[in-house]
């Protein structure tokens, strides 16, 4: 999970909307269905996430799929969160995608994952607004996301846990769109090393935006190359450290 970084408060929209919050999830639900700039609202929140799912990293435009407009505290929860830009990301999928997925037998997840639209624990919940998200996380060839071995405490696995488990991000639809990217970079990787190919340029395609887009699966990309990516960010693009 990447953390995102808001370059600025949020439209005049919702600025607008959250001088007054509400008071009620009911008020809250109201309010937000009457609400008139989501279309453009939803634009700037994927440009700012370089087209990344807030949760999962996944490119579902490549797909032909959309995005929702996620709160990530949920505002049946906290009601006085629903209009705070720094409350809300893009998320796949938009709801009408959902049926699509649910006839390939595919589970949701992310934003619309069951456990996510109920009541969540956020003392364990790990937000992509929080700065150290991605440290949570470790990616596997196998396609699959766990809590990564760097963490040191309980508490900290147990978050990782939580939140992958909340957001069903092992999935099985996620966890092959994973292992097929991360059989693509290896085989790259491989080529490259067998030719004599510069990595550099190689790692510089997959973690560096194009057209104010990341590829998908930017975290798991990042962790595949290890230093060899940190050192090209360095360099190209610092503010996705």
């Amino acid at each position: 999970m990447r953390y995102i970084r808001k370059p600025f408060n949020g439209n005049s929209c919702v600025i607008t909307q959250h001088a007054t919050p509400p008071q009620t999830s009911d008020e809250a639900t109201r309010r937000w269905l009457n609400l008139a700039c989501k279309q453009q609202l939803t634009k700037d929140l994927i440009d700012e996430q370089y087209g990344l799912c807030c949760y999962s990293e996944w490119r579902a435009d490549e797909e032909g799929l959309g995005y929702h407009i996620e709160h990530v505290k949920n505002k049946s929860q906290f009601p006085g969160h629903t209009f705070d830009y720094f409350n809300l990301a893009a998320s796949a999928l938009k709801s009408d995608d959902l049926q699509i997925l649910k006839q390939q037998a595919a589970e949701i997840f992310a934003g619309h994952a069951p456990s996510k639209q109920g009541t969540v624990d956020f003392s364990l919940f790990v937000s992509c607004f929080d700065v150290d998200a991605p440290k949570f996380f470790a990616y596997l060839s196998d396609g699959r996301v766990v809590p990564s071995k760097q963490l040191i405490n309980q508490h900290d696995i147990d978050r990782a846990s939580y939140t992958i488990a909340t957001l069903n991000l092992n999935s099985p639809y996620l966890v092959n769109l994973r292992r097929k990217w991360w059989d693509e970079l290896d085989d790259l990787f491989i080529e490259h090393t067998t030719k004599g190919w510069n990595l550099s340029d190689l790692v510089q395609i997959d973690l560096t935006p194009c057209n104010q887009r990341l590829s998908r699966f930017f975290s798991l990309t990042r962790q595949f190359y290890g230093n060899l990516a940190e050192q090209t960010l360095q360099q190209c693009e610092p503010g996705l450290l």
